[in-house]
């Protein structure tokens, strides 16, 4: 059974659910230990008072805001901030994460979110808001996003549901996160042809779920096999040899020859890649990017939605 990371209730409106805070995934990679070369010894890191120059204990040891009032470094001051200090903060989110609004999931930009925990309902008195909430969230098709306060700082968060059980998502504000204009690359042109290539050797290389080879953590498994074979006393296994990647003279070459080793990885027939058309409401949307002819061209695309409108897609907000 998971600790308990925190504890607290959900509320929304006038509706509290008490819950308890666990952890909805397990870190399996393998611990190093950091050691002198010359004997073997463990090296560690010890926690040492600079004033009296010894190690101290933990029950010795507190919080404090450096506090700089002046030049010198005599007008440094520690201010003490207690676990009580903490556990009453001014702040409706210190003791419980607070929904302040529902939203689409397609309208949250992935970047934003977060490692996940579950929430457990802390008790037989929250079993039916507990409850309330997840029917409500998964009739919804919407998420739940939320503040409150953990590990010395108000955080964002997202509720969904996963199964019966809710799932409480970190999430980042939107000042921390980038802005990717300066990391991209200089204009380029991309023909239609080459974009064809590209959704082909998605649709070969699209699974139904992350499971699997191909989905299991080799660098871990890798790591045990060197551990193992040490412990015997015995060769360590051979490294494969890289592929390296060839130089790409002619994208459209390299897409077919992927599309074809993609197919024949999972058992398929090699053959021609499928075309994928574009949605007519990019055709329409092509043709009035251009300056001349637009009655022309907007007169074409209505023939061939057969006199019906195609509405364009709503951009995804980030």
């Amino acid at each position: 059974m998971p600790r308990t990371i925190w504890s607290g209730a959900i509320s929304f409106g006038l509706v509290t659910v008490p819950i308890n805070v666990v952890s909805a995934t397990e870190d399996h990679s393998i611990r190093f230990h950091q050691y002198h070369l010359e004997d073997g010894g463990r090296v560690r890191y010890r926690k040492v008072c600079e004033l009296e120059d010894r190690e101290v204990a933990q029950s010795e040891i507190g919080k404090g805001y450096e506090w700089v009032k002046g030049t010198k470094s005599t007008d440094e001051v520690i201010i003490p901030i207690t676990d009580e200090d903490l556990s009453n903060l001014p702040l409706p989110t210190a003791k419980a994460i607070e929904i302040d609004a529902f939203v689409p999931l397609e309208d949250i930009d992935p970047l934003k979110i977060a490692e996940g925990y579950y929430l457990q309902p802390s008790g037989q008195v929250a079993a039916k808001p507990y409850k309330l909430l997840v029917q409500a969230l998964g009739r919804s098709a919407k998420v739940a996003i939320a503040k409150y306060a953990w590990s010395g700082r108000e955080r964002l968060g997202l509720l969904r549901v996963r199964g019966d059980a809710l799932v409480l998502h970190a999430m980042r504000w939107p000042d921390e996160i980038r802005d990717p204009t300066e990391l991209l690359p200089p204009p380029v042109e991309v023909s239609e042809e080459e974009i064809e290539g590209a959704l082909a050797l998605m649709d070969t290389m699209t699974v139904d779920a992350l499971e699997g080879e191909k989905f299991t953590d080799h660098y871990t498994e890798a790591i045990a096999q060197i551990i193992e074979a040490k412990r015997e006393e015995k060769p360590l296994p051979a490294a494969p040899e890289p592929e390296r990647p060839a130089q790409v003279l002619d994208l459209m070459a390299a897409l077919n020859e992927s599309v074809q080793k993609a197919r024949a990885s999972r058992g398929e027939e090699a053959g021609p890649a499928e075309v994928h058309e574009l949605p007519k409401s990019k055709k329409k949307a092509a043709a009035r990017k251009q300056p001349v002819k637009k009655a022309a061209a907007k007169k074409t695309a209505t023939k061939e939605t057969g006199g019906k409108k195609t509405a364009g897609r709503r951009p995804r907000s980030a």
